[in-house]
């Protein structure tokens, strides 16, 4: 019984999203026009798939970038808490640094930073 107010707040959820998803199929114009057909913005013909191929070095650098946003995310409260972390947090972040600065000389010795 003690799980009823969980089960309904899932139902409604499941509910609002299911709504949500298909709020602009149900509002939005549905009629197809030689204007929608055209080519979009650039002027040219599309050629080939929607599905090309990606090099995997894209893949790299998207995933340092990631790792990088990360870091600042956690530099932040750190730098405004320094303070009061002392000499503890002082050397916990220098490992943290330290391990995302080997990561860093191990991709770029490794090439993933290269455009060819």
């Amino acid at each position: 019984m003690q799980y009823v107010p969980l089960l309904i707040m899932f139902v409604l959820v499941a509910a609002l999203v299911a709504v949500m998803v298909n709020f602009g199929r149900w509002l939005g114009p549905s009629r197809v026009s030689p204007a929608k057909l055209d080519t979009f913005e650039c002027g040219n013909e599309a050629t080939g798939t929607a599905w090309g191929r990606f090099s995997v070095k894209f893949y790299l650098t998207a995933i340092l970038f990631i790792i990088f946003d990360v870091e600042v995310v956690f530099l932040y409260p750190w730098a405004v808490r320094f303070r009061e972390l002392g000499w503890f947090g002082f050397n916990a972040m220098g490992i943290f640094l330290a391990v995302l600065a080997f990561g860093l000389v191990y991709e770029w010795r490794k090439g993933a930073l290269e455009w060819e």
